[in-house]
């Protein structure tokens, strides 16, 4: 891969070098006026990919400047589709490791390996996502992490020193289980015999066994990126809030609390700390929970460990301007989605931010005091979604163009 070379100012009146794979610089435009921008935006589900987002985006900002200077660095909050943003943004190399899905069958299962940071990028969905099944496949009872589990061994294998775990887009409400138990650990009932797969069957656990888990993880720094911040437990849990989404019923939820609240009780009391409060342990089907309490991970934002992860540090310093998005712009975006974690990193480098959203949402002029500049909703006229996801793309491209055209005309 060849890189062009981008010159960032920095504060020491010096001058740095940037390596990115993503830069548009014309070599006969060095040392002239150039606008610098950076594309940053997430994906627009089920209609874009944050690449394509940026690809396009890009294209309408030459329309309008055509000697402009952009960095494409696609991004994600955690949730499903971050691996792909990683991969773009860092340049890792994508590896692929047959594992379980979340009902237990076969299925190759892509992750990221940045070989110079000994690194490895791990999506939870990958292995065990809701978009793995169909709608009548989804039982929050049953579906299990065991492939999470699998692809951290892969890592392991690699020579991994660090990993960043991506707990979005989960099928499983298994509080981890199951990727402890491909880790070495075992879940057992009163008989001593192992518990199947899945949330429900942690009523019956009676004893955790955790001396069989993989020495080698006592070196490994693991980051969970997270982007919710619920208990694992109780009607703001992991049970309660996500379970109807992977098919549960209000019995099944209830079940499945007790479950996960009988898995608290017992991890408590061997590991002698109580983490079923703690601010995201109910991420993921309770992943949250589970890679803190026997991976020891630190539990972040998503976004600001894909943004660390993506060097926006020095993006931002470089940039005049930067456009980011994606499908919906509201007052939950506030809770930590990719356009307001830019934003606010923008506003304390003091740079302004164009949001261009797939729609506008109740709540989203709360994203002004959180350094949005402009937020501008992506439809040219009245359409259906349908007509709008499929045009994205287009649109994308032409609110860029159009915003881009203001912006240099202005004083």
């Amino acid at each position: 891969m060849r890189y062009a070379m981008v010159d960032l100012p920095t504060n020491m009146g010096v001058t740095q070098t940037l390596s990115s794979p993503y830069s548009l610089l014309n070599s006969d435009l060095i040392g002239k006026d150039i606008m610098h921008i950076l594309l940053c935006p997430d994906s627009y589900k089920e209609a874009l990919s944050a690449e394509l987002a940026a690809n396009a985006m890009a294209r309408g900002v030459h329309k309008a400047v055509p000697h402009a200077d952009i960095i494409r660095c696609p991004l994600a909050d955690g949730g499903e589709g971050s691996l792909e943003a990683l991969l773009a943004a860092t340049g890792a190399q994508r590896m692929t490791t047959q594992v379980r899905d979340a009902l237990g069958r076969p299925i190759n299962a892509h992750w990221g390996w940045l070989d110079t940071q000994r690194t490895a990028y791990i999506e939870l969905a990958e292995a065990s996502g809701l978009q793995q099944l169909t709608r009548a496949e989804r039982d929050a009872r049953i579906t299990s992490t065991r492939g999470v589990g699998e692809l951290l061994l892969a890592a392991l294998d690699q020579g991994a020193e660090k990993a960043l775990l991506l707990l979005g887009g989960s099928a499983t409400n298994d509080a981890g289980a199951g990727m402890l138990c491909a880790l070495g650990a075992r879940l057992l009932d009163s008989q001593g015999d192992p518990l199947p797969p899945g949330g429900a069957a942690l009523q019956r656990l009676a004893t955790l066994d955790l001396s069989g888990l993989d020495r080698r993880l006592a070196s490994l720094t693991i980051d969970a990126a997270v982007d919710v911040d619920n208990p694992l437990l109780g009607p703001q849990g992991a049970s309660a809030i996500f379970g109807p989404q992977k098919g549960a019923t209000p019995e099944q939820v209830e079940t499945l609390d007790k479950a996960l609240a009988r898995f608290a009780d017992i991890s408590a009391e061997h590991l002698r700390c109580d983490l079923r409060a703690l601010p995201g342990a109910g991420a993921a089907g309770g992943m949250g929970f589970a890679t803190r309490a026997f991976l020891g991970a630190s539990l972040k934002p998503g976004i600001e460990l894909i943004m660390d992860q993506a060097g926006m540090a020095e993006h931002l310093a470089w940039a005049d301007l930067v456009v980011t998005g994606e499908g919906r712009l509201d007052g939950q975006s506030m809770a930590g989605k990719t356009p307001i974690g830019v934003a606010r990193a923008a506003k304390q480098a003091g740079k302004p931010v164009i949001v261009l959203a797939g729609s506008l949402g109740d709540g989203w002029q709360a994203a002004y005091p959180q350094g949005v500049t402009t937020a501008v909703a992506l439809a040219d006229g009245p359409m259906t979604l349908a007509d709008a996801m499929v045009q994205t793309a287009s649109l994308l491209e032409d609110r860029c163009e159009s915003l881009l055209r203001l912006w240099v005309a202005g004083p």
